[in-house]
């Protein structure tokens, strides 16, 4: 059973929180996630610097 994500240095970027974690090679990943409900937007990136502008840019389909 995977271990659960521990995020660090989380930021809020309006609907979209990026934060830093490990994945289960002891990798570095940036993952941003919209906190909208019913949105569904999550996507991993390799580094902080894709991952902030993706959540700058996200558009919720849903409002």
């Amino acid at each position: 059973m995977p271990s659960p994500n521990r995020f660090r240095y989380v930021i809020r970027i309006g609907p979209v929180q990026v934060g830093t974690s490990y994945d289960g090679r002891g990798r570095e990943k940036h993952t941003a996630a919209c906190t909208a409900p019913r949105c569904g937007f999550s996507a991993d990136y390799d580094s902080r610097a894709a991952a902030e502008p993706a959540a700058r840019t996200h558009r919720c389909p849903v409002r």
